[in-house]
């Protein structure tokens, strides 16, 4: 039976609620890491939060109009249906989605500035150009390969530990070290998408890090990020900054056969499960990092 696609289911995948998990789950991490430093400010966690959120649905609704606006989202993509290449929604109206998003981003982090540091504002900066030029601009870096790097780094290194330095003032190697798990889930995540979309993708010229490398260098590099991940807890272990709590991640390890034999299996409706599997993932094993860390 095929369920009807309305407005508001179009609104909903187009906001690509698979993907969420990459924005709060490096604010759950820094979270862990700041109550371990003895400072955690319920306000400023939330706005953290925010920005993330705010951020994550921006970029996926400037990606859903870049795409259609390029001629990436064709009749043959696979996937969700998605909201301006749909012809119910006015593309326009999509774009006006992705500004209002990072508007209430940079709104809200005007506020964590203002009680912080001004110097944030460089940063804000740099985060919603990123997320602005990863599908927009004369030159998409997602376009170019560099999509998978860039979550890393946004999703990873730079939202766990600016998430830690609001709440505590301060950014240690243990917050570094935190933000690795996050980020190199979140990159996975983006990949198992882009392993899907590689047909579709090379046919428009889209060169995606999984177009360039092909489907079974991409899944050898999908089962890369997910061991860097999970040594994590080994690289914060080893020079003493924590206790054995810090090895909970590794609860998470019965769980990845299914997105990694899924997205490696060439089936379109298996692959889709596998992003939600490692939406999963990414999101429990961020909670039990956070409560190792807090733990120890």
């Amino acid at each position: 039976m095929t369920v009807p696609v309305t407005v508001g289911r179009l609104w909903w995948h187009a906001s690509r609620p698979a993907t969420l998990a990459a924005s709060i789950s490096p604010v759950v991490v820094g979270l862990g890491v700041a109550a371990h430093l003895g400072g955690v400010s319920w306000s400023r966690s939330l706005a953290a939060l925010g920005v993330a959120v705010a951020l994550q649905f921006g970029v996926n609704y400037a990606n859903d109009y870049s795409d259609f606006h390029r001629g990436a989202d064709t009749a043959s993509r696979l996937g969700p249906p998605r909201a301006a290449a749909s012809g119910v929604i006015p593309p326009g109206l999509v774009l006006g989605a992705a500004l209002a998003s990072f508007l209430v981003a940079a709104l809200i982090g005007v506020w964590l500035c203002a009680v912080t540091s001004w110097w944030l504002l460089g940063v804000g900066a740099v985060c919603l150009l990123a997320a602005w030029l990863y599908t927009g601009g004369p030159r998409p870096y997602g376009y170019r390969g560099y999509g998978e790097l860039a979550v890393f780094v946004f999703f990873g290194l730079v939202a766990t530990c600016g998430t830690v330095y609001v709440e505590v003032g301060r950014v240690g190697p243990l917050a570094v070290l935190a933000s690795i798990l996050p980020g190199a889930l979140a990159a996975a995540l983006l990949l198992i998408n882009n392993i899907r979309d590689i047909p579709t993708d090379a046919a428009v010229g889209k060169r995606t890090l999984a177009v360039i490398l092909g489907a079974q260098r991409s899944s050898r590099l999908l089962l890369g990020l997910v061991a860097l991940a999970l040594a994590v807890p080994l690289f914060i272990a080893i020079p003493g900054i924590e206790h054995f709590t810090v090895f909970l991640p590794w609860l998470v390890v019965p769980t990845l056969d299914g997105p990694l034999r899924n997205s490696a299996s060439g089936d379109p409706r298996l692959q889709v499960r596998a992003l939600a599997q490692m939406g999963a993932v990414l999101a429990a094993g961020s909670v039990l990092l956070a409560l190792g860390i807090w733990a120890g």
